[in-house]
């Protein structure tokens, strides 16, 4: 079972029915003694990052979250969720984010803001990309982006510079992109993350 946690804002309907295609379980909820119950968990996210946080801290859940990322649950982190996977970002100020990955997030300076669109991810790792190849297109919608090292990086995009569109650390991933929009290949990464 998959818990897709809802903290309020998200895209956590199309997370849930791409799941729900491939066959696999899953539940939207926002109380921990019903996430207890799953064996992965998936952090969606559309808006603001220091809202966002906010949302997380009011309901205990961004404690929840690294309790279980530490017990070795997989994590997931879809767009705004993959930031908060990170220590802060300078989104509107500066926001203390779940810190399980290393790095930062900070503004485009250059190109058309939103980076929105479709766009290849490279140098792809790690078993969230198993059978897809390098170079394969998904779908972004996103102004800031993750500052980290290569360690933490799983795959990566051009747009105006070189960014992280993947990050991740043991069983924690994350990624800018939109996988539940992507088409087969966005499928076939939520196949991959149900079978971690």
């Amino acid at each position: 079972m998959i818990g897709i946690i809802d903290y309020g804002m998200g895209n956590l309907r199309s997370v849930l029915k791409a799941i729900e295609f491939l066959g696999g379980s899953a539940g939207v909820y926002t109380e921990q003694s019903a996430l207890d119950g799953c064996d992965k968990l998936i952090l969606p996210g559309v808006g603001s990052f220091g809202a966002g946080m906010e949302n997380l801290r009011r309901g205990g859940l961004d404690e929840y979250v690294r309790r279980r990322a530490a017990d070795g649950t997989p994590v997931l982190g879809i767009c705004l969720g993959m930031q908060f996977l990170l220590e802060e970002s300078e989104e509107e100020g500066v926001f203390t984010g779940l810190g399980l990955v290393k790095g930062r997030v900070v503004p485009f300076t250059e190109g058309k803001i939103p980076h929105m669109g479709w766009n290849a991810v490279d140098d792809m790792r790690g078993p969230l990309f198993d059978g897809i190849p390098s170079g394969t297109q998904f779908y972004f919608v996103h102004s800031y982006f993750a500052d980290t090292t290569d360690e933490f990086t799983l795959g990566t995009t051009e747009y105006y510079r070189t960014f992280a569109s993947a990050v991740g650390k043991d069983n924690v991933f994350g990624v800018q992109f939109h996988p539940e929009k992507s088409g087969a290949a966005g499928l076939q990464l939520m196949r991959n993350f149900m079978k971690i």
